[in-house]
């Protein structure tokens, strides 16, 4: 297994990788994929599309294999969320 060394701060990674999807992937991907994963190369810009973090990344990694991977999910202010969405998912 290949181990990535990070190149960026938390905070510089994360900026980086929000930049990317607001200026220049968001538009291309938001149509019809609604709870979809997309990963970010935060160096490249490249992307890939998929229904989970594990098959974008794969997707991602096949072509870039170094990516500085960033992941965000389509139509959603988070990527995961703990905890159930509302009180009547305890019932």
């Amino acid at each position: 297994m290949v181990m990535h060394v990070p190149r960026y701060s938390k905070e510089d990674f994360a900026r980086r990788g929000n930049d990317l999807y607001e200026r220049t992937i968001r538009a291309q991907v938001e149509d019809g994929n609604e709870g979809k994963v997309v990963a970010i190369d935060v160096d490249t810009g490249q992307f890939e599309v998929g229904e989970d973090t594990l098959m974008a990344s794969d997707r991602l990694l096949g072509k870039c294999p170094e990516a500085q991977t960033w992941f965000v999910r389509i139509g959603h202010p988070a990527l995961h969320r703990f905890g159930p969405r509302n009180l009547s998912e305890l019932a």
